[in-house]
């Protein structure tokens, strides 16, 4: 399978709202190397694109990967979630090539015993769930409560908060977080 690779960096550029020259500006280029990029009259050397690719900025594996197809792709298997957890804690993100997402949606599972660390954690944002299977324990501010299967939560992401599992079963939760964090 044979990738355009001009046709792909005018799209993620356009993506992020840059013209040829503020990109060439960023990156440290001419615009004119963007130009021949784009319309494929030259075949940038890896090194080279990584340095065209610093001034959006984007990896290489992003580049190649990521799907930036005019319809977004709207059902995922299972396997399609990717995992950004951490063994313990197991949080499958749904859609992670999506660009411009207004909210993380996740498959989140606690295996018992398992929390989301000593300190609690704050960020921006609103954050809700559905706890599927199992118990959680979560401490929002100076609130702590356990909820099972059917109990739901939702609160602003600035007050501090933690999860824990103190059951002898995994915790399956289906979570949302805005702004996405991921």
């Amino acid at each position: 399978m044979s990738i355009d690779l001009g046709a792909r960096l005018k799209v993620i550029r356009k993506l992020h709202g840059l013209s040829q020259r503020e990109l060439a500006k960023r990156a440290g280029v001419t615009n004119g190397t963007i130009s021949l990029i784009e319309q494929n009259r030259v075949s940038p050397s890896v090194s080279s694109l990584r340095k065209v690719l610093s001034g959006i900025p984007m990896s290489l594996g992003e580049f190649f990967t990521s799907d930036f197809s005019p319809t977004p792709e709207v059902f995922f298997t299972n396997e399609d979630l990717t995992e950004i957890g951490d063994g313990q804690v197991s949080l499958r993100l749904v859609a992670a090539d999506r660009r411009r997402r207004a909210m993380s949606v996740m498959h989140e599972t606690y295996a018992p015993g398992a929390d989301t660390g000593d300190d609690m954690l704050t960020h921006e944002g609103e954050e809700g769930g559905v706890i599927v299977k199992g118990s959680i324990e979560i401490t929002v501010g100076g609130n702590k409560r356990i909820l099972g299967p059917g109990d739901a939560y939702y609160f602003d992401s600035n007050l501090p908060h933690r999860f824990r599992n103190p059951a002898d079963e995994d915790c399956v939760i289906i979570s949302a977080n805005t702004p996405p964090s991921f």
